[in-house]
């Protein structure tokens, strides 16, 4: 059975009423608790703040509700492949691949990056000593259009087909209608509308970290956490537009019917280069901010100052740079001669050497420290084994004749997971559990994180360790199924059982939410792992308008020196401030975002009216903020200021 929808048919299939029935039962499930609850008002004052802190809550937010999504696809997948020759339900063959797709691309797009973006929301203002980002509205509207943006990705599974060309998308595979339907459109409308957003947030936190640091604060006194969500933005800024010309190419192709990636008149290596150019920047986009994560959590839980901070700034110079020079080494099996495969498999090896100073590093601050194991520490600790092992398996892959046997192989498929979720996911556990204090002003219990470490890094490992041999034994990635005479029954099934245990950590994770909550250890929050930086000096959670006067910084770790040398109070700048700018709460990006969602749906479903709708309402809306700027913003002293703080903390 199936019903006609603009220019498509939603076929009714048990998973599509499943997810259909599991949406209606939680928006009214969600209703309820507003109105009985008093929370309309609350969730107003939320969705129109423009306070960095509660932006990064929202960011995080967004980007759990997604890992469940993308989590369920992992388990979906993982349960299909446990038996050879085995017919899970509907996911297998076409159903499969739509899966695949939306779990790598939420993964990637919606869950690394909205996880590492809002912390870097939360922690990096209070590390470089300003009250909040250089331009606020800029940033709701940036956090708007990402959720935007994955609510299209998750949209397609119940309006039509999700995508199935897998998160890289290839071409011709992605522009072959018969094979893609709707499904690349909201590929392609997904990512560009949060690439929008992912840029201006990019060129806020460079302007941010250049231009309001606290008085003192020098270049070689910027805590690693915020240089490298400073190399982040700046790698977003020249990697994201290789991305938004490949998508635009894409959406031209699929429904202008242009022909740039048709194998006839166009050529589909383009949307290779284009796609890799973005791409391999993309992975230290989400791990570099995780990086800096790692450099914070070692240094306050081994009690001592991170080893070698200037070698640690300069590799994450160098991997930014390096991660420009490596994308060929995802094509070289597409024939592009000797010379350019020699050329970025020698350069792809490179960036294994300042990746090796980082982890030298972190060990020389462990030795001699007195090590706290705290769930965010063993999160730390347990990235670092994991992540060697992602970047020994990256340099075999480096080696170009070597590459030929892997390549497509589950070799790749380990390979990749070991970089990504050792390097992103396990940054950002230990990132929430870490500033969780400055985001809620509580505390998450240590017991239960613990056995949801415990749990989730071992699962980790059974499940993602043994496809590096069922790999090497030559199951193709991307495949939905396998013969018992393969002989991948036992490895195939010792990965689902390990993905089981991580699905049974993330809901560890759940139950500490709520059980933390419930309880809310408010003792000592201010300050409870005795703090290096900055953001330990303020209270929990941070108050949206701190610092009357701007801290002077006398030390790489301000927080810490002033409690060795003094005691433990920041000395504030002399400077009477006239005009501290604080931008009021507005609903214009909740709107603006709502006309980007217009827009792409009219193109998603060619309805072209649609589509006027939505690009008419951006415009007016852009116009309304143009003329109303000044009515959106007060102004404070120092005085004032102080005095509005004292009020607010009470």
């Amino acid at each position: 059975m199936s019903i006609p929808f603009f220019n498509t048919h939603i076929k009714l299939a048990s998973d599509i009423i499943a997810a259909n029935l599991s949406i209606i039962v939680m928006m009214i499930a969600a209703l309820i608790f507003l109105t009985v609850a008093k929370k309309w008002k609350s969730l107003w004052m939320l969705i129109s703040t423009t306070d960095h802190r509660k932006i990064g809550i929202f960011y995080i937010a967004f980007g759990f509700l997604f890992f469940l999504r993308a989590g369920l696809d992992a388990m979906l997948m993982r349960t299909q492949l446990a038996f050879p020759d085995f017919h899970f339900w509907v996911f297998h063959g076409e159903k499969y691949n739509q899966v695949m797709t939306t779990h790598g691309t939420l993964m990637i797009f919606f869950v690394a990056m909205p996880f590492l973006i809002g912390l870097m929301n939360i922690a990096v203002p209070l590390q470089i000593g300003t009250r909040d980002m250089a331009f606020p509205f800029f940033n709701s509207l940036s956090m708007w259009l990402f959720v935007i943006g994955g609510v299209l990705i998750n949209m397609s599974f119940v309006l039509g087909g999700a995508p199935s060309a897998g998160w890289t998308s290839y071409v011709p595979l992605a522009v072959d209608k018969d094979i893609a339907g709707n499904g690349t459109a909201f590929y392609a409308m997904g990512l560009q509308v949060s690439g929008i957003g992912t840029i201006m947030t990019a060129i806020n936190f460079i302007v941010t970290i250049l231009k309001n640091r606290a008085p003192g604060m020098g270049f070689m006194k910027i805590p690693l956490f915020t240089w490298s969500a400073l190399i982040t933005s700046t790698l977003i800024l020249l990697a994201f537009p290789a991305l938004s010309a490949a998508l635009i190419i894409l959406i031209f192709d699929n429904q202008f019917g242009t022909q740039a990636y048709d194998g006839g008149n166009g050529s589909p290596v383009l949307w290779q280069h284009l796609f890799w150019a973005f791409g391999h920047p993309e992975v230290y986009i989400v791990i570099l901010p995780a990086f800096g994560i790692f450099s914070e959590v070692i240094a306050t839980f081994s009690s001592k100052r991170i080893f070698g901070y200037s070698s640690m700034v300069l590799s994450m110079l160098v991997i930014g740079f390096l991660s420009f020079m490596v994308w060929i080494h995802h094509m070289f099996t597409v024939g592009l001669g000797p010379l350019a495969n020699v050329v970025f498999g020698i350069t792809s090896m490179l960036i294994a050497v300042p990746t090796g100073i980082k982890i030298f590093n972190w060990l020389f601050t462990l030795r001699g420290g007195s090590i706290r194991f705290s769930t965010a520490m063993l999160f730390s600790l347990a990235f670092i084994p994991s992540f060697v092992i992602g970047g020994v398996t990256g340099v075999m892959q480096a080696v170009v004749p070597a590459d030929y046997q892997y390549h497509d192989s589950y070799f790749v498929v380990a390979h990749l997971h070991y970089v990504m979720i050792a390097g992103t996911i396990f940054g950002a556990f230990s990132g929430f559990y870490y500033w969780w204090p400055k985001m809620f002003g509580y505390i998450l219990d240590e017991k239960i994180g613990k056995w949801q470490a415990w749990t989730f890094i071992i699962g980790f490992h059974v499940t993602f360790f043994p496809m590096h041999i069922s790999g090497l034994k030559g199951m193709p990635r991307r495949t939905f199924t396998y013969l018992p005479e393969d002989g991948l029954f036992e490895l195939n099934f010792i990965s689902t059982m390990g993905a089981y245990l991580m699905g049974i950590s993330v809901l560890l994770f759940a139950w500490n939410l709520f059980f933390s909550y419930r309880k809310k250890e408010k003792s000592g929050v201010a300050d409870p792992w005795n703090g290096r930086t900055l953001e330990w000096a303020v209270s929990s959670p941070s108050s949206h308008m701190r610092w009357p006067r701007a801290p002077l910084i006398r030390d790489l770790e301000a927080f810490w020196h002033e409690k060795e040398r003094g005691d433990g109070t920041l000395i504030p700048s002399t400077k009477e401030e006239s005009q501290i700018f604080v931008e009021k709460p507005t609903i214009l990006p909740v709107l603006l975002g709502g006309g980007f969602f217009t827009l792409s749906f009219g193109l998603i479903f060619e309805v072209l009216w649609i589509a006027v709708i939505g690009a008419v309402g951006i415009l007016l809306l852009m116009g309304w903020r143009s003329i109303s700027f000044e009515r959106n913003i007060k102004l404070y002293t120092s005085k004032q200021l102080e005095n509005a703080i004292r009020k607010e903390e009470g």
